[in-house]
């Protein structure tokens, strides 16, 4: 019989090659897999246990992250997700070890949502004020996250020659590699349309850098990474003044959600728009729009 190493080895082309999972969830899975074996020092499926797992998971919330603060009860839950997903696999191999089914996720902390008031948004997308191309560029980014929802990943890759600014939408790849169709409010439309006609470069990119004096023919490949979209958002929303909210590209995707429920839209349409695979994801956000109960409750419970 094969052990644990190999074991693992071939769980993870099984993820990569059958479930076609992205080479970040790979990724993932073998660090959180990793982890596990280095604390367990078991070498045979056999020796997987309840007891040995639940030993784990107490190291894994007394342990610490890189900046010293204990582990957040998500993290520890990927560690979970990524052990019971080896296991399944383990069973369906019909390899003998502890049942996936007794290995239950931890309770974790309700998420907190950073969700900008009407007004910052305003300013926030009205940041980037000048013709340039910069401005051009990160006018776009700003409409594009919060017309379309989509996350900062899915952001970079986005291609120009994929965009259909006539019919407004564009099909993107989205976790689990699933496409779904993407859609671009007026507003979005008209910021891509002009920073798409200020390009002079030849790059797929729909976002890149812009090179010193806007000399692109000594770059490649100038697509422009999750970490510097997440800096351009930040930096506007400080020119905008938005203070004590961190706000990054998924506050965006925070701001389309929240939008669309508050205007009526149903729970299953967002969690489609949004590319959730679970409604459960999506439920997060009725707690933002539940602060207009109090409203209706006033409005229209019969006082004494």
């Amino acid at each position: 019989m094969a052990d644990l190493k190999q074991l693992k080895t071939q769980f993870l082309e099984y993820l990569e090659i059958e479930k076609n999972r992205s080479p970040k969830t790979t990724e993932n899975y073998h660090h959180y897999l990793k982890r596990f074996f280095d604390f367990a020092q078991v070498s045979q499926p056999q020796q997987i246990t309840e007891e040995v797992i639940r030993k784990f998971r107490l190291h894994l919330n007394r342990s610490t992250n890189a900046h010293g603060k204990p582990l957040k009860k998500i993290t520890q839950n990927y560690h979970i997700i990524a052990l019971r997903a080896f296991l399944k696999y383990l069973a369906k191999r019909e390899i003998k070890t502890v049942s996936a089914e007794k290995v239950e996720l931890g309770k974790q902390e309700e998420r907190q949502i950073d969700f900008l008031e009407t007004n910052e948004l305003e300013r926030l997308l009205n940041s980037p004020g000048g013709s340039d191309l910069t401005n051009l560029r990160d006018k776009a980014i700003l409409e594009t996250l919060f017309s379309t929802g989509l996350r900062v990943a899915e952001l970079c890759s986005l291609d120009r020659d994929k965009i259909d600014l006539g019919r407004g939408e564009v099909p993107v790849r989205g976790k689990g590699s699933k496409i779904r169709l993407v859609f671009f409010s007026d507003g979005a439309k008209t910021s891509l349309d002009g920073y798409l006609k200020k390009r002079t470069d030849a790059d797929p990119a729909l976002f890149i850098r812009i090179p010193p004096k806007e000399n692109f023919a000594k770059y490649e490949n100038l697509r422009l990474t999750s970490r510097s979209i997440q800096r351009i958002v930040k930096k506007h929303a400080i020119r905008a003044g938005i203070v004590g909210k961190n706000v990054s590209p998924h506050t965006l995707r925070h701001g389309l959600a929240t939008d669309l429920l508050q205007n009526g839209a149903d729970i299953r349409s967002v969690q489609a728009i949004l590319g959730h695979s679970s409604i459960t994801t999506t439920q997060i956000y009725t707690h933002v729009t539940d602060r207009g109960l109090k409203e209706v409750h006033q409005k229209f419970h019969k006082k004494r």
